[in-house]
């Protein structure tokens, strides 16, 4: 079987992307990272991608004349390069529905919170797990779940449940469930790649 090819969208420093590699070459991930897309130039995922040969791509809007413009270039160099699939990885943007359209249930999100719980505008990062401990919660953990037009929406396909433990802050809680998150990410894209979840 032919690995999958696979674009990643980053925002920050790319511990999932890198988490994402790693599998890939480990052999535990039916798909090679093969184009890295970031909302902003300064995301050290960049670096990441580039040490290893990775293409990069720094995607702003704000060097196209108008949203479509910006949409119908990303979409060709998707498709120039021949992906099948795309992993957001802490990407902060929302993606146009004219991607989704294009690759309809082939491109995933993890989010560091149990979805449908502190999901959507906002909700990402710290300000999860700050939510979380406000709202006195006794687990938490990261959702992995099918990206649709809305924030933190669509079907859910794995999550993994994170205790709260006492005395715990945003940092303490996040670090746990970023272990979480590298762990179920790419078991889950594995998972989406192989035809194992029924998507009706």
């Amino acid at each position: 079987m032919n690995k999958a090819r696979l674009a990643v969208f980053i925002s920050g420093g790319g511990t999932g992307l890198q988490a994402i590699i790693d599998a890939s070459k480990r052999g535990d991930l039916s798909a090679d990272v093969v184009w890295v897309v970031s909302s902003t130039g300064k995301a050290f995922g960049l670096e990441r991608a580039k040490n290893i040969g990775i293409e990069t791509f720094v995607f702003l809007g704000s060097k196209y004349m108008n949203q479509r413009e910006a949409t119908a270039d990303l979409l060709a160099k998707l498709r120039e390069r021949k992906i099948d699939y795309i992993a957001l990885a802490g990407y902060l943007k929302l993606l146009a529905p004219e991607i989704i359209r294009a690759y309809p249930k082939r491109i995933v999100n993890i989010h560091p919170g149990l979805l449908p719980k502190y999901g959507g505008p906002g909700m990402y990062g710290h300000f999860v797990h700050e939510a979380v401990l406000a709202a006195g919660e006794k687990e938490s953990g990261p959702s992995v779940h099918i990206v649709d037009e809305i924030y933190d929406h669509g079907r859910i396909l794995e999550q993994v449940r994170v205790p709260v433990l006492p005395g715990d802050t945003p940092d303490t809680l996040a670090a746990r469930v970023l272990i979480e998150e590298h762990k179920l990410y790419p078991r889950v894209i594995d998972n989406l790649i192989k035809g194992k979840y029924d998507l009706g």
